[in-house]
């Protein structure tokens, strides 16, 4: 069985990616520039995680969706939002991490990556989509959701030749989990880059980052990239 992976170098699509080679043979992995902050960054982690696993690596780019996208993780002059780890609780209030993920919402972006792997995915004779949808972002961004990867396993039976189908074999976890899942795995996490910046160190205050670090102290562990930055 073969697949394709979606790989930004963040900590999930790196975990999923490791998660997925166990048992399928990955094909490449695509990492799209559409205007993001962090895209060189992510471009040279999501290069050394391929090289790590021997796969090979397509950078695609889409100018158009930079263009008519207006929140912080693209435009400049807006700014992305800082958080604690109390925004993050359970107990915060829900608005907190709901306006967070406004901010940095690109329109349609998963699913105008999942299409075009599609493509890539048919053309190559893959059986899968590897993704790093999780359980814990699906609560604010509906398209990381379970539902959402069964819709579009029905749209792809209509739209693919070879039925294509979403694998996110994350995606009733939460990070903690997930970093345990993908250290079990021996996931290169000393390249992974989860920061909505693309600064020298990650900011440590974005939504993502405090996910990132709250989900490594939990599990009791250091963060390889950070080891490796000297942090």
């Amino acid at each position: 069985m073969k697949a394709i992976t979606l790989l930004s170098s963040g900590l999930d699509s790196v975990a999923a990616l490791a998660m997925a080679a166990e048992s399928l043979e990955i094909e490449m992995a695509i990492t799209f520039d559409y205007g993001q902050r962090a895209v060189q960054r992510e471009t040279e982690y999501s290069r050394k995680v391929c090289e790590y696993f021997g796969i090979g690596h397509r950078v695609i780019s889409l100018d158009w969706l930079a263009e008519i996208t207006h929140t912080s993780l693209v435009n400049r002059d807006e700014e992305i939002p800082a958080l604690s780890v109390e925004d993050i609780d359970e107990a915060a209030p829900a608005n907190i991490t709901e306006n967070s993920a406004k901010a940095v919402w690109v329109p349609n972006r998963n699913g105008v990556m999942l299409n075009i792997a599609g493509s890539f995915a048919e053309s190559k004779e893959c059986n899968y989509i590897v993704v790093g949808f999780n359980g814990e972002e699906a609560g604010t961004f509906p398209d990381n959701s379970f539902d959402y990867v069964k819709a579009m396993d029905c749209a792809f039976s209509y739209s693919t030749q070879n039925g294509v189908q979403v694998l996110a074999p994350l995606i009733e976890l939460g990070k903690t989990e997930i970093v345990k899942r993908a250290l079990e795995a021996k996931a290169p996490l000393e390249y992974s880059w989860s920061c909505y910046h693309g600064g020298e160190l990650p900011c440590g205050e974005c939504e993502s980052c405090v996910r990132r670090a709250r989900a490594f102290k939990n599990a009791g562990v250091k963060d390889p990239l950070l080891e490796r930055l000297g942090i």
